[in-house]
């Protein structure tokens, strides 16, 4: 099998459109099946886990900045609020999944201290257990931070972030 990059709209897409009405052992069958269609392989340099992995990670550091500011990107509670996004870092990280990139959010006054991948660090293991089971709860985005405490134990976040589902 040749590796193909497939674009992320095409890995999210199916699992957004039918995660009301599948499982989740059906939902990550469709991921599968999808990306073997498409030529994408499973694990490997831009693999399906890969691809999962990077935006699990970036989605919940985004997650861990709202935390931070106390409000969702764009929003205008936060101008002239004194602390502000600032960009990003591209990290590169080791996985179980191999080598990720991944976007570090940066803020002005340099407090956002990321908890699920912590300054310095570059090796991060058990994301895979996190992807998984986050893609099989429908969300590859990572928008379900509520299955971090089984996943990421003390790392995770006390608190609920704004954008956390309230189901």
């Amino acid at each position: 099998m040749t590796e193909t990059a497939v674009a992320p709209e095409s890995v999210e897409q199916p699992v957004e459109a039918l995660s009301s009405t599948a499982s989740g052992e059906q939902l990550i069958g469709m991921l599968v099946d999808r990306a073997r269609s498409e030529g994408l392989q499973l694990t490997g340099e831009d693999g399906l886990l890969q691809q999962l992995t990077k935006r699990v990670l970036e989605s919940a550091l985004e997650g861990e900045t709202t935390d931070h500011l106390g409000y969702d990107k764009h929003d205008a509670v936060g101008k002239n609020s004194g602390n502000s996004r600032n960009g990003a870092s591209v990290k590169t990280v080791l996985t179980d999944v191999g080598p990720v990139e991944v976007k570090v959010p940066r803020d002005v006054a340099g407090t956002f201290e990321p908890q699920i991948v912590r300054k310095r660090q570059r090796r991060l293991t058990g994301v895979e257990e996190m992807v998984l089971s986050l893609s099989a709860k429908g969300s590859p985005t990572g928008r379900s931070p509520r299955t971090w405490p089984r996943s990421m134990g003390p790392r995770c976040p006390n608190r609920p972030s704004p954008r956390s589902p309230t189901r």
